[in-house]
């Protein structure tokens, strides 16, 4: 009797073995093979195992009205939902309408704009969501105000010459504003104040709509926030340009 019980328990931690070793081959299997047998968003999930990548975090584009902040944000909002990752998009002139109807745009009334801005972004990072700010943001000092409330926050200065800017613009504002036929118009009657050192520079009158996209995407994968898609668009001088600047702002 006592050998019978010893084979069967025997047989019992063998047939255990197999089934352990089986699962996790095919748990291997099943991880190698993601690309095919899982969606996209699915897939970022599981990769990220519950670490830094899944948290929220503000992406804060500022700069001159037609540089090109809410065009990127849109692009990259939309990369960001494949990865399954949620996000919010607050543009500047949508707040202006909601959130920040009645006020004007002295320099009192844009710091408020803003501080409010600034704050929905950082209930909605601390609450896991991807806030994306596409705003004006003229002033420096209320841009860090910002910066410290939320903690997570990327800043991403979207750089044009006025005249480039003057030529984009199908309603004439800027003509109108270098004429003096509006007041209070921000980089011409009224000043903005260039980041000392955002995350991104988006040059927009040098790249294309692409090359700023990807070049935003992959400053937020190395990062860390942003989960990789394991197939990188950029050159290697490209990418030790972003890995460069993270290094000199101390993030790598």
């Amino acid at each position: 009797m006592e050998s019978s019980e010893k084979i069967g328990s025997w047989e019992a931690e063998r047939m255990g073995s197999v089934i352990a070793s089986e699962a996790k081959q095919s748990q291997n299997f099943i991880t190698s093979h993601l690309p095919r047998f899982l969606p996209l968003a699915t897939r970022y999930l599981i990769n990220s195992k519950g670490g830094n990548l899944m948290k929220g975090f503000t992406l804060w584009f500022t700069g001159l009205s037609g540089s090109g902040k809410s065009t990127l944000s849109k692009k990259v909002e939309e990369i960001l939902l494949e990865r399954g990752m949620k996000v919010e998009i607050l543009d500047g002139d949508v707040v202006r309408t909601n959130l920040s109807k009645g006020l004007g745009f002295s320099k009192e009334d844009r710091d408020t704009n803003i501080k409010r801005i600034g704050f929905v972004c950082h209930l909605l990072t601390r609450n896991d969501v991807v806030a994306i700010s596409a705003a004006i943001s003229p002033y420096r000092e209320i841009r860090d105000y910002n910066r410290k409330l939320i903690g997570r926050f990327v800043e991403v200065f979207c750089k044009c010459p006025i005249p480039v800017l003057a030529e984009r613009d199908i309603k004439g504002l800027y003509k109108k504003a270098l004429k003096g036929e509006i007041q209070n118009f921000t980089g011409v009657s009224d000043p903005y104040e260039e980041p000392l050192n955002p995350e991104i520079l988006i040059e927009s009158d040098k790249e294309n709509e692409e090359e700023s996209v990807l070049k935003i995407i992959r400053t937020l994968e190395l990062m860390g926030y942003v989960p990789s898609s394991g197939e990188s668009e950029y050159s290697d001088e490209e990418e030790e340009k972003i890995k460069a600047r993270l290094k000199d702002l101390g993030y790598i």
